[in-house]
């Protein structure tokens, strides 16, 4: 199995003080980045300069657009599958417990469905975020996640229907654009890799993924 796996993508080893830095360094910017999206998402958005208001970035921050792609690029980026898997779920656990605590005990709101959703994909991000880190890889397993990824940004961008296609969110489709390129390893690998995802986003587009906000 590792030498098939190795054979889409070869790990590559790096020194331990980076091995223990990394991790520790994700796991700060997480809770950075959950205490931040809370502190915006309670900030009437009529208070912030006018840029940001048109941004309406209190919302882009409490949707899953964003955490899937920052999610994907610390997944892509990591070193080997494992220490994305480990990175990943660091960062969410920051993120998702610091948005939470933040949440009960400053804004005094307990919203537990929502917190059950996030818990429960913060504990099987390492699985995923393993996954993902193969879509930088080569051949027909690549291209497929690399479409799996885009799928899941494009259902955060288009709102779709029988007789409707719209881009629902102007940041996600930014998001989107920029996941495309960093996706891109050849002409041909990008082709196949937004077709595919286009399927895709078609046939699930009327499911209900958990594409909901925190």
């Amino acid at each position: 199995m590792r030498s098939f796996l190795n054979s889409i993508r070869k790990p590559i080893n790096i020194p331990l003080p980076k091995k223990v830095i990394y991790p520790v360094l994700f796991l700060i910017v997480g809770f950075i980045s959950g205490v931040f999206a809370k502190m915006l998402d309670e900030t009437p958005s009529n208070t912030l300069p006018y840029f940001l208001e048109l941004l309406d970035l209190g919302n882009f921050f409490s949707r899953m657009g964003v955490w899937i792609f920052i999610t994907v690029i610390i997944s892509l980026y990591s070193k080997s599958p494992m220490r994305s898997g480990v990175n990943v779920f660091l960062f969410l656990s920051g993120m998702v417990g610091s948005y939470y605590l933040y949440t009960v005990f400053i804004v005094g709101f307990y919203p537990k469905s929502y917190m059950m959703i996030w818990i429960g994909m913060t504990f099987i991000s390492p699985l995923l975020a393993f996954i993902c880190w193969y879509a930088k890889g080569k051949g027909t397993i690549a291209i497929f996640i690399s479409s799996i990824i885009f799928m899941s940004l494009s259902r955060q961008s288009f709102a779709f229907g029988f007789w409707y296609f719209d881009i629902a969110y102007v940041l996600e489709f930014i998001l989107l654009i920029i996941m495309t390129f960093i996706l891109y390893q050849s002409p041909k690998q990008i082709i196949q890799v937004i077709i595919i995802g286009i399927l895709l986003f078609l046939i699930t587009a009327q499911i209900n993924l958990f594409w909901g906000i925190l």
